[in-house]
């Protein structure tokens, strides 16, 4: 899997544009209703950073009295509501740890999402979000941050997310490190990036069973055809409009000596810009004599730039005159479609 950056975009600006991305590939698995992602073996990233947390700041004067005071409240202090995303949010600190979650010994930091942000439709709505942890370094004077890179699903029944582990409780309590400064304060944020609603995609099917794939042509009294082209009537395919254009003379590219023919998408199911359709079929010039039809295979997209395909050199003339036209100088044409594609695509806005 790759993602391709249109050339366009390079040239926005002088001189050329660089453009940085992170990139992370999914695929969905409909049995485990989940999506495989391609990352690094370890999803916990630390890092400094000066930039403060972008969502909800929390200050303590006096981290010794918090720690009493959460003794009656499940260890763990749990902060106003704050928006962000468009859903309201708490940050959850254990400063000791939370015992249940493997964080015994370590400042435990965690985001619950506001329960009632998740009944506002039928079925309860899924919330997939981001979440880096904060806690300011006086010593550095830089934030140390933590996060776990795996996108987290909030729901109904998992409304609550965070680390264990964001720093040992001994590093943290002692002011030596400068997480601790100016007598007993410390500092806590999170930074909480929702993610949008999917809304760029496609879906790709291939009908492998087009009813009534056949179409046939006659063209009659071949060799005395004057017209340097003939164009069949339309005719429907795997839901889409084609038509078959047959040069008796051949193209320029024939050099008077084949015949060719191509199969032409109908301007009415002409793709959009981007957009493609993928044809498999035979085309066929029928022996009247027998079954030893000549037949080639076309096995191609079909795009807003290419809406025909075929051969310049199907059939030679003199190999045609020989043992394609019947009695009548009748020429039978037919093409049988395997596959064509249909894709569904997002709305453009």
């Amino acid at each position: 899997m790759y993602v391709e950056i249109e050339e366009k975009s390079f040239i926005v600006s002088t001189p050329l544009t660089d453009v940085f991305a992170e990139l992370r590939f999914f695929v969905y698995n409909k049995k485990e209703n989940n999506y495989f992602t391609i990352q690094a073996v370890s999803t916990i990233v630390q890092s400094w950073r000066e930039h403060p947390p972008s969502s909800y700041f929390l200050k303590i004067h006096n981290f010794s009295q918090l720690e009493n005071s959460t003794s009656s409240s499940d260890h763990k202090y749990q902060s106003r509501l704050f928006s962000s995303g468009g859903y309201n949010w708490r940050l959850i600190v254990y400063p000791k740890g939370n015992e249940k979650d493997n964080g015994s010994g370590f400042i435990s930091m965690y985001v619950e999402i506001d329960s009632k942000n998740l009944m506002i439709f039928t079925p309860p709505t899924e919330v997939f979000a981001e979440l880096r942890f904060f806690v300011y370094n006086k010593k550095k004077n830089k934030y140390f941050t933590i996060q776990d890179v795996e996108v987290k699903r909030f729901n109904a029944l998992k409304t609550v997310w965070g680390l264990p582990q964001v720093l040992p409780y001994d590093t943290f309590s002692n002011p030596e490190y400068g997480y601790i400064f100016e007598g007993d304060q410390c500092e806590f944020g999170v930074g909480v990036i929702v993610s949008p609603p999917l809304s760029n995609w496609e879906i790709l099917s291939f009908n492998e069973k087009v009813p009534d794939p056949k179409f046939s042509w006659t063209v009659e009294n071949f060799s005395w055809l004057k017209e340097d082209v003939q164009t069949s009537n339309s005719f429907s395919m795997g839901g889409k409009k084609w038509f078959l254009k047959l040069y008796p003379k051949g193209t320029q590219r024939a050099h008077g000596k084949y015949l060719s023919i191509f199969l032409h998408l109908a301007d009415t199911d002409k793709p959009k810009a981007d957009e493609k359709i993928f044809t498999q079929a035979h085309l066929r010039v029928v022996d009247p004599h027998g079954s030893n039809h000549l037949a080639h295979k076309l096995s191609l997209w079909y795009e807003e730039s290419h809406l025909a395909w075929g051969w310049d050199q199907f059939l030679s003339l003199t190999e045609l005159r020989k043992l394609y036209l019947d009695k009548e100088d009748t020429l039978n044409v037919e093409i049988e479609f395997q596959v064509v594609s249909a894709t569904k695509y997002s709305p453009v806005i």
